[in-house]
């Protein structure tokens, strides 16, 4: 549970200074005063105009942080002394056995172009001018 917790709470805090820094750039906008001008409450202006179009970045920003995520386990998993991915990587940098680097290589990567895929799906469901 606490190497879990340390990868989540690094992640976590940056996000939602991001999450904040893209709320406050997204009240300015014009479509915002046309909302709250339209009579809208305020709980709607804020969840369906401007956090849907505030997590357009923050989708981005998860997607890559994952490929980092793993290669922050390698720490994580030395500081816990758990054996997982991190652990046979270094392992196999140590021991100059290329089967294991490359096999979390490969993982890795995959895993950071399938969260890029998922990430441009979830723009389409959040913001409908990207479904055209």
């Amino acid at each position: 549970m606490l190497p879990t917790l340390v990868l989540a709470v690094v992640s976590i805090a940056s996000y939602s200074r991001y999450t904040r820094a893209a709320m406050i750039d997204v009240q300015g906008q014009d479509y915002m005063r046309t909302a709250r001008s339209k009579g809208l409450p305020e709980r709607t202006v804020i969840l369906r105009h401007a956090f849907r179009n505030a997590l357009i970045p923050i989708v981005t920003i998860v997607a890559m942080d994952f490929a980092a995520v793993i290669g922050g386990a390698v720490i994580t998993e030395r500081v816990f002394g758990w054996k997982g991915m991190g652990e046979m990587f270094a392992t196999g940098l140590h021991n100059v056995d290329p089967a294991p680097v490359m096999a979390f290589v490969l993982v890795t990567g995959g895993v950071a172009v399938l969260f890029n895929l998922l990430s441009d799906v979830i723009y389409a469901l959040i913001d409908p001018r990207i479904r055209v």
